[in-house]
This record gives C-alpha cells, structure tokens and sequence, in this order.
C-alpha cells in the first residue's frame, strides 16, 4: 500500500511541476492542462519505473491474496476445491 501512495504522490508531483514550469512560460486554461498531462506523462514513464514495477508488484501481491482468501472461503463453504468437479 506504501508503494501505491508514494506512485500517485510523485505522479502528482511531477504534473504540478510541470504545469507550474508551462504556466510560467505562458500556458494557460485548457491548453496548459492537456500539455502538463501529456508532458508528465512521458516524464513520469522515465522517472517512475522502478516505482512503478515496485507499485505493481504490490498490486499483484493483493490480487493474489484476495484470490487464496476468496477460494479458501468457497472450500469452506461448499467443501470441495474450487475446479474440482
């Protein structure tokens, strides 16, 4: 969950950054949205990859628990193992 956080914080980080650098140059209403969204898109596909890989991986590891909790509450209930026939 740390990881998540920290992903959407820098995220958010680098798209204020650079929608204050675009503001500064000029940029405004609309047109300053859709190119700090586009420009810290590329920056953050650059910068965050480890964080990224890290977040995903956080990620995978909650799917797959909630996964086992899930198959493990139906083997409960029914008493057979889920794709048992």
């Amino acid at each position: 969950m740390p990881s998540i956080i920290l992903y959407t914080a820098a995220r958010l980080a680098i798209f204020a950054a650079t929608a204050g650098v675009l503001a500064l140059f000029g940029a405004r209403g609309f047109l300053l949205l859709l190119m700090a969204l586009l420009i810290s898109g590329v920056v953050s596909y650059v910068l965050l990859s480890a964080q990224r890989d890290r977040m995903s991986a956080a990620v995978t590891r909650g799917v797959r628990s909630q996964r086992k909790r899930f198959e493990k509450s139906l083997t409960k209930e029914d008493g057979v193992r889920p794709g048992a026939k």
